[in-house]
């Protein structure tokens, strides 16, 4: 069958569909809520990541690694809550259960352990090239970096026979996968993605650079977020840090580079910085596909 003889893909359907089947854990619609009420406590917070004995596991590796470079062990949630800030652990959370959401992706649709090894890269550049530029609550770059091919596993959770497709056609005309997916669906996995996680009720500082990172252009809110994880998205396609469904370099927006006010020579440094964090990170992180 070619594309065209398939029923009619739309986003939305998409979307409708992959909620239905696939949904975050419920702890995290409990955290969002306990961390948005006014009179709850960091213990009210700690509670409920503790309920999660993998959870909870998962978040102090993730506190006391070379991510977070703190100089005293952090032994508790209490005490990660403290160090690291509410907002930023819900991130953190996000981060470390979404990888255990979808399951059953036929390998060569997409090898999860290269995809998720491309997130994650993606998550500590961009973290990193935020703080290089001083920006705050950095944690939410690498939770938008984590998630921005997310409409990639949605497509391939889906409509396998229509990603095969696409894959084929890739490797026979050498184009970029995503300029394949705009032509053959009218949308992309940038804004299949940024759909779902809008209908997970993630917060838009996330979702709006993940629907946005191929073309920084149309961000209307989250301007530098966005042209953060557009640049750390190519900086890993070049590098071959992990392997989603692209298999070339996507053309870097020149607006994007000029809004970071970014040099050159400082990106060897970042990447210097995030090697072992990435090899680290997704070892901590990796623990979570199993659960």
């Amino acid at each position: 069958m070619a594309l065209s003889d398939y029923p009619p893909t739309t986003l939305d359907r998409l979307v409708d569909e992959t909620s239905t089947i696939y949904s975050l854990p419920l702890f995290y619609e409990r955290l969002n809520e306990t961390i948005n009420h006014p009179r709850s406590s960091i213990e009210d917070i700690s509670k409920i990541i503790t309920e999660d004995q993998g959870l909870t596991a998962r978040m102090l590796r993730l506190a006391n690694s070379p991510m977070f470079g703190c100089y005293a062990r952090v032994d508790s949630i209490t005490k990660a809550v403290t160090i690291i800030g509410t907002q930023q652990l819900r991130d953190l959370a996000l981060a470390a259960s979404v990888m255990g959401v979808f399951k059953g992706i036929p390998e060569e649709l997409l090898n999860m352990t290269t995809f998720w090894k491309h997130c994650i890269a993606c998550g500590i550049i961009a973290r990193s090239l935020a703080v290089y530029r001083r920006e705050s609550n950095v944690e939410r770059l690498f939770v938008a970096g984590m998630l921005h091919d997310v409409g990639q596993v949605v497509l391939a959770a889906a409509r396998p026979e229509l990603i095969r497709e696409l894959l084929e056609e890739q490797r026979d005309t050498g184009k970029l996968y995503i300029d394949l997916e705009r032509e053959k669906l009218g949308f992309d996995h940038a804004e299949l993605g940024g759909a779902l996680l809008k209908k997970w009720k993630i917060p838009a500082s996330i979702g709006e650079p993940v629907t946005c990172h191929h073309n920084p252009g149309t961000a209307e809110q989250f301007h530098l977020e966005t042209a953060l994880i557009h640049l750390a998205d190519i900086i890993c396609q070049a590098m071959e840090l992990g392997q989603g469904a692209e298999r070339g370099v996507p053309p870097l927006d020149e607006r994007a580079w000029e809004r970071l006010g970014l040099s050159p020579h400082m990106l060897d440094a970042v990447l210097k910085q995030s090697e072992s964090q990435i090899s680290e990170t997704f070892s901590i992180l990796s623990g979570g596909m199993d659960d």
